[in-house]
Formats: C-alpha cells, structure tokens, sequence
C-alpha cells in the first residue's frame, strides 16, 4: 500500500521561510516524479515544482521559482520543498504528489496524471 505523507507546515510570517518534507512509501520511489501543489481558500488546487526521479529537471511556477526550491533524498524516499520570502499570499494547503509517467513543462501541473497523493499540510503566512 503507498501512502504519501507531508510535514513541516505552520505559521510563519511575511518575509520568512519555511521547510515542507514528504515520505512516500510503498513505491520505489526514484520510479516516481514528485510534485508540491498547493490549494489556498476559495481557488483551485495549482502546481508549485516537480522534480524528476533522478532529481535531474525540476519545474516551478513562475511566481515562485525565485524563492522556492525543490529536492530529493531518495535515499531516504524523502522530497523537500525549500520555501523563502513567503508571502501571505502563500497561505494554502500543501500536497505531495507522486506521478509514474513522463511530463513536460507543461504537463507536469495536469493533476489527473499523478498516481498518488498525500492529505495536505497547512501553512499559513501572516502579514
């Protein structure tokens, strides 16, 4: 049975930074892209980055490439987003999501693709 699970969300303000893991288990894990996407209150769940399985490519979307940063510890079946300069804009909930296929710098936010997904974890950005 997979499951995927996310930590490290909180309360942070304006400015500061925030560390976001995940866990998957049940997979072999350097098989599967990860992927962060967020949901904040009252909008669509959207992508954040993606990094393949071999930690080689890495996507962002474009409001948050300058200050979020994607990695991996496949070793430890562990993903990692690295979060700076947050904004209360950033409020939402986090998802860790694990696909099998291919993607593309386009395709890679099409979240009927993902195989597996984690239940969220707050974090919340205050100004």
């Amino acid at each position: 049975q997979v499951q995927v699970t996310e930590s490290g969300g909180g309360l942070v303000q304006a400015g500061g930074s925030l560390r976001l893991s995940c866990t998957a288990s049940g997979l072999t894990f350097d098989n599967y892209a990860m992927a962060w996407f967020r949901q904040a209150p009252g909008k669509e769940r959207e992508g954040v980055s993606i990094i393949s399985g071999r930690g080689r490519t890495t996507y962002y979307a474009d409001s948050m490439k300058d200050r979020f940063t994607i990695s991996r510890d496949n070793a430890k079946n562990t993903l990692n987003l690295q979060m700076n300069s947050l904004r209360p804009e950033d409020t939402a909930i986090y998802y860790c999501a694990a696909r099998r296929s291919a993607f593309s710098s386009v395709s890679w936010t099409d979240q009927r693709t993902y195989d597996y997904w984690g239940q969220g974890t707050q974090v919340t950005v205050s100004s």
